[in-house]
């Protein structure tokens, strides 16, 4: 169960002063699944004379860890900061792991509209003072990537990604294989046949496997009901609709985490679990995917949202051009003539 907290009260208090400028740098680690405060520097000289004299001193060779570090320039909201996330060649792979899950969590917590730059370093001159200078440059000249400048991009990537490719499940940190328990397939299986709508899957940590949570006849104004929110979950959806004035029914899977409600173990443990499990629903039980979602609100699950994932191109199209054809056109919200009601609703 999600019972961690993202931060503790430390972390949070300073994270609060530290954007009037009471901080010149913040060292951020990961213990007992929560982030800790892991040390505080005050600013006694202009931010590059001092830089190097508090980061590199902070850094551990074989531990991840994040720093936050505050320039004398400002924006809108106020100090604008550099944000280095350490990740040593030689620290374990799981702590790599831990550390490049919740990246988008702690941004989130300090407040990402403070933060100017993001580092990514293996090495110390990546994050020295140097090293920031050349990422600056890179950013200003676009240059080939850096081994650390690729990696930092595909975590990124990964941060964002809302359209599940089963290619990225052999990176180095994505893709765990739990298997599946025995009434998790047969539900499945039951959904390829159509004989149920809606399959929900669960983690069993303790077991390492993914087994069935529900299977709940769900239509779509059922749908954001069904999303926990105070856990993850895998979530397989038979969207009957209609499209161009074809009758559709396609297969939705939609990935639910809400945010830091759950632990970094459970976030990290969802997240490279799901490619392994498209990959097994896909090529191993032939459900084809229409579209591969991954959301933190269930509100978002409207019946528009949905449409317009299924059907981006054509829906972006139909939009600028459509013109109303009559009662069979007519459909509530933005919906333009002809181009798709939802009969799940």
């Amino acid at each position: 169960l999600c019972t961690a907290s993202t931060a503790t009260q430390d972390v949070r208090e300073v994270f609060a002063k530290a954007r009037n400028g009471e901080y010149r740098l913040i060292k951020i680690v990961i213990e007992n699944e929560q982030l800790v405060l892991g040390g505080t520097k005050r600013a006694s000289k202009k931010w590059d004379q001092e830089y190097d004299s508090n980061v590199l001193p902070l850094l551990e060779d074989d531990m991840p860890s994040y720093l936050l570090y505050r320039l004398d320039s400002t924006n809108n909201q106020g100090y604008e900061w550099i944000f280095l996330a350490w990740s040593p060649d030689h620290s374990p792979v799981r702590q790599k792991m831990l550390y490049a899950a919740t990246r988008a969590t702690l941004k989130k917590e300090f407040g990402g509209g403070h933060i100017k730059d993001e580092v990514f370093g293996t090495a110390r001159d990546d994050v020295s003072l140097s090293g920031y200078r050349k990422y600056l440059v890179s950013q200003a000249a676009p240059q080939p990537l850096t081994a650390a400048e690729e990696e930092l991009r595909q975590i990124k990537l990964n941060e964002v990604q809302t359209d599940v490719s089963v290619d990225t499940k052999h990176q180095t940190l994505q893709g765990v294989a739990f298997p599946m328990q025995r009434d998790a397939i047969q539900a499945l299986e039951q959904f390829r046949a159509k004989r149920i709508n809606y399959v929900q899957l669960e983690i069993d940590f303790p077991n390492e496997s993914i087994k069935l949570s529900s299977t709940t006849p769900t239509e779509l104004k059922d749908l954001p009901k069904r999303i926990p929110k105070d856990a993850a979950r895998y979530h397989f959806f038979l969207y009957k609709h209609s499209h161009e004035g074809d009758y559709l029914e396609s297969t939705v899977f939609i990935y639910s985490m809400p945010g830091y409600k759950c632990s970094i173990r459970e976030r990290m443990l969802y997240s490279s679990c799901k490619n392994p499990l498209i990959d097994t629903v896909e090529n191993h039980l032939r459900i084809e995917i229409a579209k591969k979602l991954e959301i933190d609100n269930s509100d978002e699950l409207t019946s528009e949202f949905l449409y317009e994932e299924v059907h981006p191109k054509q829906h972006a199209h139909k939009q600028a051009f459509a013109k109303p054809k009559g009662p069979a056109g007519k459909r509530g919200g933005r919906y333009l003539g002809g181009r798709g009601e939802n009969v799940n609703q």
